[in-house]
């Protein structure tokens, strides 16, 4: 197995490779950032960026760190928003979700964003940057960018006024074709097919109609979800948010710890169930809980706000379950119990493999409780997994083998691992 030494030096070059940077002629605006794959995933990602901030940081590469983190708040909209991928280039995508995942406008023909959301990870990439760096001046420029931000989602994705905030498509959550998702569609196959393709694009397809007015697509209601990834990184970030603010005396970290403890209330309230001892993602005007076990049921054991005991329980009754996560290579994505489990390489992600970042955060989740050696038995899979199969996108959680993009940014995560391991 490679040393620690080799692993960094592998990532680093890996990184490096992915750097894409240029000046755009229609913005003037230099960017750079690291492409998650160059034949995949050549645009800039939101949560890509964010991701692979954090691997450039426990490298040493804070000024890569900074100039991707700058790139990717270089087109944020006036009112504070900044879509989920950033088409620096002045061609018309070709793919068609790109097409529809934008807003019907002839400034596709130019640099410009998506108008969907990701995962919510910038505050806390910038305080990592922070933490490496101890740039005040950067912070200060950065700062009201990440406020502004966080209040555009605070006005427009809390639909209901209870801290939460909602996504409008499944891309939006990260995890594209993510099982508990299927309700919501109609889609009651387990097994994805042609027709569960339709039906996701179908979604797509209606915000691009409504011209992504949130008011008209809230009050269509076909895909509203509160979605348990996206709001477990909206409380850490805002969390982190509140913690920025302090270090440079704004006194407007009281408000973003207030919006991180409504939320995580709420998810207490609405997502957790107790029988079960899961978080769920909810639908509806009820929040009717989507029962589908993925990783995602523990992940609040991150939040502070979450009872030690209960996030302990999640980890210990699922997690090292062998009949449902705990596989030959952790962590798969979706329980082997559940009928749309599929472990093999597929346009339908999210369904069954595991993925690096599904492990860099289960590792977190189980350091949080003091949970050391399943902590490690996680890091280890992916060294493994890393060292038998390359930088691939995601993983068989039965025999190892790699899947999707090669040359795939998230493997990086293991430097960050390392770091914490140490």
């Amino acid at each position: 197995m490679m040393s620690d030494d080799e692993i960094k030096e592998k990532v680093r070059d890996l990184m490096f490779d992915n750097i894409k940077a240029g000046l755009s002629p229609h913005l003037d605006v230099h960017y750079c950032y690291v492409m998650p794959s160059p034949g995949n995933y050549p645009f800039q990602w939101w949560w890509d960026t964010c991701i692979n901030i954090y691997i450039l940081c426990a490298l040493g590469e804070v000024a890569f760190a900074q100039k991707s983190f700058r790139s990717l708040l270089e087109m944020q909209r006036k009112d504070g928003f900044v879509g989920h991928m950033i088409f620096w280039e002045s061609l018309l995508p070709t793919n068609l979700l790109n097409i529809l995942q934008s807003k019907p406008t002839l400034k596709q023909f130019r640099p410009h964003t998506s108008s969907l959301i990701q995962p919510p990870l910038v505050a806390q990439a910038l305080l990592r940057v922070y933490e490496c760096s101890n740039d005040k001046d950067y912070l200060l420029q950065m700062l009201p960018k990440v406020k502004k931000y966080h209040d555009w989602l605070a006005k427009n994705r809390d639909f209901d006024g209870d801290g939460l905030i909602s996504i409008i498509s499944t891309f939006e959550s990260g995890l594209d074709w993510k099982p508990s998702f299927d309700e919501v569609l109609g889609f009651k196959d387990n097994a994805a097919n042609e027709k569960y393709f339709r039906a996701n694009i179908l979604v797509e397809f209606k915000n691009f109609w409504r011209g992504y007015n949130l008011k008209k697509i809230k009050e269509a209601n076909y895909f509203i979800v509160k979605e348990v990834l996206v709001n477990t990184m909206y409380v850490l970030d805002l969390h982190a948010l509140a913690q920025l603010c302090d270090y440079v005396g704004d006194s407007s970290k009281h408000k973003y710890e207030e919006r991180a403890t409504k939320a995580a209330n709420r998810m207490l309230e609405i997502m957790y169930d107790a029988d079960d001892a899961a978080f769920y993602d909810v639908h509806g005007s009820s929040n009717k809980k989507l029962k589908v076990l993925t990783f995602t049921i523990a992940l609040p054991a991150l939040l502070k706000d979450v009872p030690k005991e209960i996030a302990t329980e999640i980890l210990t009754r699922h997690l090292l379950n062998k009949d449902e996560f705990a596989l030959p290579y952790p962590v798969p994505s979706v329980a082997k119990t559940e009928h749309s489990f599929s472990p093999y390489e597929t346009k339908f992600m999210w369904r069954g493999p595991t993925w690096a970042l599904t492990n860099w955060l289960l590792f977190h989740c189980f350091k949080n409780v003091g949970m050391e050696k399943e902590a490690n038995k996680v890091f280890q899979t992916l060294r493994q997994l890393i060292d038998e199969n390359g930088f691939r996108e995601y993983y068989n959680p039965l025999n190892g083998k790699g899947y999707g993009a090669k040359n795939f940014t998230w493997g990086g995560l293991i430097v960050d691992m390392m770091r914490h391991e140490k």
